[in-house]
């Protein structure tokens, strides 16, 4: 919405900046984003990589197991899906081409959320399967993936929908 002079123009969220300006605000509003997600996914996939290294692990069932390297397939993909964005900017900085950049940084952070979901999905599922050996197991994960579920999509979608809406 910018001018061929590059002079600042009223973007439709009310901001006079420039394409570039905006782009540039924007990854940077993603990479504080990603740094929040980053950490707790390097922690949690840290953990998951020490479990096989326990003895407790050769004491697990074969359906355990398979939940755990499932787990940890999962992490990798979103540990790769939220540092995406890093090496993505690092390997365009300079060619202007930031604002098709922030675009794919926003679809990787996206995927890297749906997979942080399934990756603490099956990490509650396996830990309370091996904690309580209960049968509310699958209840109990059931009632946490809604409330990640509405934290981080249902509340921003909505706010989203009633907040744009004319």
């Amino acid at each position: 919405m910018s001018n061929s002079a590059g002079t600042a123009e009223r973007q439709d969220n009310g901001r006079e900046e420039t394409k570039e300006e905006r782009a540039d605000r924007k990854w940077g509003e993603l990479i504080q984003e990603i740094r929040i997600a980053q950490t707790g996914v390097q922690i949690l996939f840290g953990f998951l990589l020490t479990v096989v290294f326990t003895p407790r692990y050769a004491e697990l069932e074969q359906v355990d197991r398979t939940i755990y390297i499932v787990t940890v397939c999962l992490g990798a993909a979103t540990t790769g899906a939220l540092i995406g964005p890093v090496s993505l900017h690092r390997m365009v900085s300079g060619q202007s081409v930031k604002t098709e950049a922030v675009r794919w940084a926003s679809r990787m952070v996206i995927i890297g959320l749906l997979l942080l979901l399934a990756t603490m999905t099956s990490s509650l599922l396996l830990i309370l399967r091996v904690a309580t050996h209960d049968a509310h197991v699958p209840w109990l994960v059931t009632g946490i993936v809604v409330w990640y579920l509405f934290c981080w999509f249902v509340v921003p979608l909505w706010t989203r929908y009633r907040d744009t809406t004319p």
